[in-house]
């Protein structure tokens, strides 16, 4: 299998360019490096069915994030705090994330 080079990371915030939440931003929960996606915290939920068992004895539906492509997100800077592209560094013998926009690393 191929991956999909990706450009964020669990834990960045990640601004939506696109779909019904367009302009929202949230936080990554999980990156899907083979897939090329990713699940932002309290976006693009879906409706999870839930049949009756002993923790949740009466089910019933609940809303859960579900994957969205990466290209359809873009990191927030949290230096200027602008949804920006990434550029790769060295710096002191590590890669570093930095923002197009401020110059100042993202890690």
């Amino acid at each position: 299998m191929n991956m999909k080079k990706t450009h964020i990371r669990k834990g960045d915030t990640v601004a939506i360019l696109s779909g019904n939440d367009k302009g929202k931003k949230g936080k990554v929960l999980r990156v899907d490096h083979k897939e090329g996606r990713v699940v932002v915290e309290n976006l693009n939920l879906v409706k999870k069915h839930l049949r009756p068992d002993r923790d949740n004895p009466k089910g019933g539906i609940i809303d859960i994030p579900a994957a969205i492509d990466s290209s359809k997100v873009m990191v927030v800077c949290p230096n200027c705090g602008q949804a920006t592209r990434i550029n790769r560094e060295v710096r002191n013998d590590s890669k570093v994330r930095i923002c197009k926009k401020c110059n100042k690393a993202i890690d």
